[in-house]
């Protein structure tokens, strides 16, 4: 695929979409790349109903192919929280410190046997000629009461992945690509594309 926009601002999030994708997509720009980028309402009830929404309004507005992922914690002491608001559990316009000092504030008391979570993805792919395409991820682990690492970003520093001895954010780019949820969705995105190109016979 020669180019590709992925909706989103983050460039967290886009430097790991992009080398995921090395090789495969020529070209992958962001939100920023294109003025008056419209700012997606993401009002859905799921993960899954606001990346398709982000993507289908990507793809009108560029002209382009679009990929868009909805990403969150779900806790488990919090009844799934803060879920489809992990981006603004704080409120709106919140940034990551806020959100993680509210997430722990929300924890405080909740016993170490008791603060299972997960992240979870919903992926979309849209097209000009019409295919959409969802592709999902999920990843187990446990809230801390205090944030370690200082690589990744959003609640990385709070979430200690079940079967390692180390949080999202103290892990490398290429090792949490290799097990977080936007990485599992990525995955499948990548296959995605090599399958279509295999049965066009065409370069996708």
């Amino acid at each position: 695929m020669k180019e590709l926009v992925v909706a989103t601002r983050n460039r967290g999030k886009l430097e790991e979409i992009r080398a995921v994708l090395a090789g495969v997509v020529e070209t992958v720009y962001c939100s920023v790349d294109f003025p008056d980028f419209p700012e997606t309402v993401e009002d859905g009830a799921t993960f899954a109903g606001n990346a398709l929404k982000k993507a289908r309004e990507a793809m009108l507005f560029t002209g382009l192919p679009a990929l868009a992922d909805d990403s969150g914690l779900a806790v488990n002491a919090l009844k799934g929280a803060p879920g489809v608001y992990s981006a603004r559990f704080a409120g709106e316009g919140a940034d990551d410190a806020a959100n993680n000092r509210r997430l722990l504030a929300e924890m405080k008391g909740v016993p170490p046997d008791r603060r299972q979570a997960a992240f979870i993805c919903a992926m979309a792919f849209v097209t000009p000629e019409g295919p959409e395409q969802m592709f999902t991820g999920s990843i187990a682990g446990h809230v801390l009461s205090e944030g370690r690492g200082r690589g990744g970003f959003g609640y990385d520093p709070l979430f200690l992945v079940d079967g390692f001895e180390r949080t999202m954010a103290e892990l490398t780019l290429e090792e949490k690509n290799g097990i977080s949820h936007r990485g599992q969705a990525l995955r499948q995105f990548r296959e995605y594309l090599g399958q279509r190109a295999t049965e066009s016979n065409v370069k996708v």
